[in-house]
């Protein structure tokens, strides 16, 4: 079943490209036939290929944010001196995902069970054969997308100069597996998701607006509240400002999750909740990190009630030429979305010292 949704259209979106990198078998077995990746890229690769800067998607994001708040002129991911590739994870909608296959053996509730490490392994596919990329001046993520740089670091050591982890793990925690398991509840429980067989994702508004009020929990720090943060977020409709907290909830957060596709969340969560680069050691999340070679930045967000400093802290300390690097925002997790010029600028300078040190 192909369904139709604004929501994941370059207009929305913005502009991107599709690669097909063939058959494609997952780590739990199953195989997506004809595995397509939707790929933003800026600037252009140097002669010697030494410019190469990945980076992953988070959980509902997209390149979009990417391109709006951290790539720019004079910033540390500059188009004019690194080629940036950004790449959407499978199952987030624009990449190959449940609502968008025209493959009806893995379409919708068929959709198979994808992890990060599958992530990464269709990443650097990609960077092989389409861009002919062997090394990566860095590979850099937020939240999923960090769960794909450490595991990107892990997995592929020799291939990644350096790696910049941002608000996640390496290991996802318990309590992380469990609160994803309740954005999966909130969306399952609906009856409109008929067991992943809905024909519109609008069928699900119900299961997605409970989704949304989860991360308006979770996501979003109570200073964050308190403070009256989201007065100063930019609306989404020019003109229509909040004038309650109500009002931001049912204007943002609720009018966002309403138009994604509840498949594609689930798919996600799924992921997120197993990742961990120590199954590339038999369990042993010390050999593993053992193993990175990149010069790391972990930068935990300070109000973050995912991955909170300490989390990050503590692998970090198992990791190899690594800094803590903590990043400082009241909008919490969700800061990732760039809401905080301070936090946007603090980040920028630690990414262009990590670029800047010689390896």
């Amino acid at each position: 079943m192909l369904l139709d949704n604004p929501f994941y259209t370059q207009e929305v979106q913005g502009r991107y490209d599709l690669y097909s990198i063939g058959p494609f078998e997952l780590e739990e077995g199953t195989v997506i036939p004809d595995l397509e990746l939707a790929v933003a890229t800026y600037g252009s690769l140097n002669v010697d290929k030494s410019n190469a800067i990945l980076i992953p998607t988070w959980f509902a994001g997209t390149h979009s944010v990417w391109e709006q708040a951290y790539i720019g002129h004079g910033c540390a991911l500059d188009p004019e001196k690194y080629f940036i590739i950004v790449v959407n994870q499978i199952g987030n909608g624009l990449s190959t995902s449940p609502h968008n296959t025209q493959d009806k053996l893995i379409a919708m509730s068929r959709f198979p069970k994808v992890r990060i490490s599958d992530d990464v392994r269709a990443q650097e596919k990609l960077l092989r054969e389409v861009f002919d990329i062997d090394k990566l001046a860095l590979v850099v993520g937020g939240s999923m997308g960090a769960q794909q740089t450490w595991e990107w670091a892990v997995r592929f050591p020799e291939r990644v100069l350096r790696a910049a982890p941002i608000a996640s793990t390496a290991q996802n925690t318990p309590h992380d597996f469990i609160f994803a398991q309740t954005l999966m509840d909130a969306i399952t429980s609906d009856p409109g998701f008929a067991d992943g067989e809905y024909s519109s994702h609008t069928e699900v508004s119900d299961g997605l607006e409970r989704h949304a009020d989860l991360w308006a929990v979770m996501g979003l720090s109570t200073d964050f509240w308190k403070t009256e943060y989201w007065r100063s977020i930019q609306p989404l409709i020019e003109g229509q400002g909040y004038n309650s907290f109500e009002e931001f909830q049912e204007g943002f957060l609720r009018t966002i999750f309403r138009m994604m596709d509840p498949n594609a969340l689930l798919t996600m969560a799924w992921k997120w909740q197993r990742g961990d680069v120590a199954r590339n050691t038999d369990g042993d999340l010390k050999a593993a990190l053992g193993r990175i070679t990149a010069k790391t930045f972990v930068m935990p967000i300070d109000h973050d009630m995912f991955f909170p400093t300490a989390d990050c802290a503590a692998e970090q300390a198992l990791t190899p030429n690594s800094e803590l690097r903590e990043l400082h925002t009241v909008t919490g997790h969700l800061g990732l979305f760039g809401f905080d010029q301070s936090y946007l600028n603090e980040l920028d300078q630690h990414l262009a010292e990590l670029l800047s040190i010689k390896v």
